[in-house]
């Protein structure tokens, strides 16, 4: 039985074949894409009788950058959980604004246990 469906969007091939092994191995439906556009046509495209569960994203990508990406997810999907991956050393500061805006923040490289928590709460205070 699946825990959730989750869609993981990177630009890095790598980053997302990590967490995909990561959230498939703890029992999650996982789709993944390049960018924020994609990702959204996929999850629309599948007849997957799970929801999507949460989103797992990187900011700065070549087509979409940090300032659009949070509220665009928020335009196609309003009540899903967002977990951002950041390698960006100056976005871990702002932890508390991504926070207020019921963001988590989780920065790269990746920790499995951080990620699986952080997942697990938001999927359950959605």
């Amino acid at each position: 039985m699946s825990q959730g469906r989750v869609l993981v969007v990177d630009d890095e091939s790598d980053v997302r074949k990590s967490v995909r092994l990561i959230l498939t191995k703890a029992g999650y439906d996982v789709d993944e894409a390049e960018d924020p556009e994609a990702g959204v046509a996929l999850v629309k495209s599948t007849r997957s009788q799970v929801p999507l569960s949460a989103i797992v994203t990187d900011l700065n990508m070549p087509k979409i950058n940090e300032i659009i990406v949070i509220p665009y997810y928020r335009s196609q999907y309003p009540s899903c959980p967002i977990i951002v991956l950041s390698g960006s050393p100056k976005l871990e500061k702002a932890t508390n604004m991504f926070k207020a805006a019921g963001v988590e923040f989780l920065a790269k490289p990746i920790n499995q246990e951080q990620l699986l928590s952080a997942l697990k709460n938001a999927v359950k205070e959605a």
